[in-house]
């Protein structure tokens, strides 16, 4: 058997690297060999085939303690998430999903009836979106849950729309709103620290409803796709929001070779999000979380300046700013015309988000 050997060139810590350079460092040992690998490591979704129509793939995990705290999520909500979240990698591509496989690793502590109440979710989210549940694997876990989604999904060559089309004077926009999501985990976070110092507490979750929602039980949007779809609008480059809004456009820019301008202004942030960032801290300001919250999972795309007119009908489509040269850099833009570097917080182990 041949022996794996490891050079000995000292410990590197995950979180000193982070997530996105992790992936960098991964892809540069990887060669694509098959001529029907289209797009391999470096996108929201792999494409591969060799005829007109191609297919897309994604796989998105899900660690119990760091993508999910089984103290507020509630079973059915987690297989709606799993799904939601690997869906709208498809939606990210410009494509349409067809089939999940779901892994799952589960500990004894949890019941069949725990799993199937994890599955209802699935199937669920499988029915809201027409897709098909094929396949998967079951295995055990020394602690916790794992689940694991793989998305299979099609879109045609001249519509697969990838991370690195963003062009100079191309119009940056944004669906849904920003930062909600992480205003749900906040939330949660609240109350959970409060039933911890007091259990007889119960949580104060009213008028909380969007923000807890848009946290537990996001959705891909799909809906969004179909409409720029029957406008005929294909996107320059695109992007689903997962990471917070600041990461995103910068994977659009370094992809893309280009730069940006958004403007603070026109990012759009929900009432209940700056309501949350009120409670929380006097210091915590909304637009923070639309940078780099995460999980909101919208789409952030660029479009044609020639498709301004088509887009702007879209309803829940805000425009955000435009791309810029390469030199220019990645800025957001304050009401008072001043420019600051956009800078993403990146990932650690520890993050309650992914």
């Amino acid at each position: 058997m041949e022996q794996l050997e490891y050079a000995d060139e000292g410990r590197t810590e995950l979180s000193s690297l982070g997530e996105f350079a992790l992936i960098e460092r991964i892809k540069e040992h990887f060669e694509t060999k098959n001529k029907s690998t289209v797009k391999g490591i470096g996108d929201d979704c792999a494409v591969i085939g060799t005829g007109r129509q191609k297919v897309l793939v994604s796989t998105d995990t899900m660690t119990e303690g760091v993508q999910f705290d089984m103290t507020y999520t509630p079973l059915k909500h987690l297989g709606y998430k799993a799904v939601a979240r690997s869906l709208s990698n498809i939606a990210a591509m410009n494509g349409v999903p067809l089939q999940i496989l779901v892994s799952i690793a589960v500990s004894n502590r949890y019941s069949v009836e725990a799993v199937e109440e994890l599955y209802d979710g699935i199937r669920r989210c499988c029915e809201r979106y027409d897709v098909d549940l094929v396949g998967g694997d079951t295995t055990s876990s020394r602690s916790g849950l794992v689940i694991t989604v793989t998305t299979i999904g099609t879109a045609d060559e001249d519509k697969v729309v990838y991370r690195n089309g963003a062009k100079r004077y191309d119009l940056i926009c944004c669906s849904g709103d920003l930062g909600s999501a992480y205003s749900g985990l906040l939330v949660l976070e609240r109350e959970k620290a409060t039933y911890q110092a007091d259990p007889s507490s119960q949580p104060d979750l009213d008028g909380y409803d969007y923000v807890l929602e848009r946290y537990l039980k996001p959705e891909p949007r799909l809906d969004i796709i179909a409409e720029l779809r029957k406008r005929g609008i294909v996107p320059t480059s695109m992007i689903d929001v997962s990471d917070g809004l600041a990461s995103e456009l910068l994977h659009i820019c370094k992809e893309s070779s280009c730069g940006c301008e958004v403007y603070e202004e026109h990012i759009p942030i929900d009432y209940q999000t700056s309501r949350v960032c009120e409670e929380i801290s006097k210091n915590m300001i909304p637009l923070s979380n639309a940078l780099n919250g995460g999980e909101d999972y919208e789409l952030l795309f660029t479009v044609s300046q020639s498709d301004y007119e088509k887009v702007k009908e879209i309803e829940g489509i805000a425009i955000i700013g435009h791309i810029t040269d390469a030199a220019s850099g990645a800025k957001l833009v304050t009401p008072h015309n001043m420019t600051i570097d956009l800078i993403a917080q990146g990932w650690t182990s520890q993050d309650n988000d992914d």
